[in-house]
């Protein structure tokens, strides 16, 4: 898994309206907040989502973006961002291309649950991963913004 410091792979992926998306798109807008999630619908992934959206206003007054990433298509990101009132963005990775280069991996085969925190530059600031705490994702991505001077001023 890719660490702190390391750069941030450029990615493309689709987005859930099917729009091309590439993370460099986002540099020097403000810190990114990249979650790798297994899949839509399902409950520890959208108990994720669901506090990622609670607390994205939080997330916006520091400035920062917030993408998720999963193997499901354009067309299931869609309706999971509808039926949940996701406010943010979710990339389709059906290849495992972004999944493979920020280093993740399978362990029995469940996905990684992953989330990067990248500064204005493209480098990863702070990774945090636990497969069945999805608080804990947003609790430390929201202190690493604060405590490590990530936030946009």
């Amino acid at each position: 898994m890719l660490k702190p410091g390391d750069p941030a792979p450029e990615v493309e992926l689709q987005d859930q309206n099917g729009n091309s998306f590439r993370l460099s798109a986002l540099r020097g807008n403000g810190p990114v907040v990249l979650y790798f999630y297994p899949k839509d619908n399902t409950p520890v992934c959208t108990k994720e989502a669901c506090t990622f959206r609670d607390d994205h206003s939080a997330f916006s007054v520091l400035g920062a973006t917030v993408i998720g990433i999963s193997e499901d298509d354009s067309s299931s990101h869609r309706a999971f961002a509808e039926r949940y009132k996701l406010p943010f963005t979710l990339l389709s990775d059906p290849g495992d291309v972004a999944f493979l280069a920020f280093g993740l991996q399978r362990f029995l085969g469940l996905k990684e649950r992953a989330t990067f925190m990248i500064d204005e530059k493209g480098l990863i600031r702070a990774v945090i991963s636990s497969r069945l705490n999805a608080g804990k994702h947003v609790r430390e991505a929201l202190a690493a913004l604060r405590d490590q001077g990530l936030a946009k001023s």
